[in-house]
């Protein structure tokens, strides 16, 4: 679906001028989110025991199995522009997350794991593993889409004009790409409300989010490794004085370079689940160079 043509027309009904919209629209994307409940087909399956290929073993680190959390039918889910998700078969997430929150520092990803199931894949009901209290409730998820924008986009309250939003206390950076929003987009707020009705936020508990962008702390986590593995292998130097501002500046063009490929909270053990993805690697179907970060939520 041309969802961007969606919100283009929108805006040009309202007098938005075009090139404005174009900018707008670079930055927009959209989040397929899962919930129970009911509304339409199922698209997937949260906890329970997974279908896998048939005389497959279940997932491990070492001897232990890897939690399964849950699966999506690609085939069910809506198409999203730019968003290069398989068309067809089946992405199943598992991951063990205390032990991947503990080995983050370290690069260490073994406890994490997205498996690719093409849809002409021979499946059968995974047998449950011998950890009693390993397998999460059943249920299914429905799918509805949400707008979303990069961080530097959508806290920006075009309404809020006291001390500049106070301006003083952004970075210089920061402050630029302030000014260069009151430049490009002056109809911001109006962009941002019809995104909103056009994709409606969801105030529900959601049980993960496919899509979007990557959580700025996440980024961030991705920019610091790259900048010091540029470093490290002696392609650029950084003053220390300078580290902060390029640090900005890499994790504002990772933005682009990036995408969320799952992100779910585990709310019984206060973790949020995280899986990421260059753009190129999703559209050329290298799954397994997704990344995972666990967080503790408490």
């Amino acid at each position: 679906m041309d969802h961007q043509g969606q919100l283009r027309r929108a805006a040009t009904e309202v007098g938005i001028p075009d090139d404005e919209i174009g900018k707008f629209t670079a930055h927009l994307r959209l989040a397929i989110r899962l919930s129970g409940g009911s509304g339409g087909a199922p698209v997937g399956q949260f906890g329970g025991l997974p279908r896998l290929p048939v005389g497959t073993d279940w997932p491990t680190a070492g001897a232990n199995p890897l939690p399964f959390i849950f699966s999506v039918d690609c085939a069910a889910l809506p198409r999203v522009d730019g968003f290069g998700l398989p068309a067809a078969g089946s992405l199943l997430f598992f991951l063990a997350h205390q032990e991947d929150h503990l080995a983050g520092a370290t690069g260490d990803r073994r406890y994490a794991r997205v498996v690719y199931l093409p849809a002409d894949t021979d499946t059968e009901v995974a047998e449950q593993p011998h950890i009693p209290t390993f397998v999460g409730e059943q249920y299914d998820v429905f799918a509805t889409l949400v707008a979303r924008l990069p961080p530097w986009m959508a806290t920006r309250d075009d309404d809020d004009d006291e001390d500049d939003d106070d301006e003083d206390d952004l970075s210089p950076f920061q402050q630029q790409l302030t000014r260069d929003l009151e430049r490009d987009l002056p109809h911001l707020g109006e962009l941002r409300a019809l995104a909103d009705d056009l994709w409606p936020p969801d105030e529900g508990l959601a049980s993960a989010d496919i899509g979007g962008y990557v959580d700025d702390e996440v980024i961030r986590s991705i920019a610091e490794q790259t900048l010091a593995g540029r470093e490290k292998a002696g392609e650029i130097v950084v003053p220390v004085a300078q580290w902060y501002t390029q640090l900005e500046k890499e994790q504002h063009r990772l933005t682009s370079e990036w995408v969320s490929l799952a992100r779910f909270s585990l709310a019984e053990e206060f973790y949020y689940g995280s899986f990421v993805i260059r753009h190129d690697d999703l559209a050329a179907g290298r799954l397994d160079e997704a990344l995972s970060v666990t967080e503790f939520s408490e």
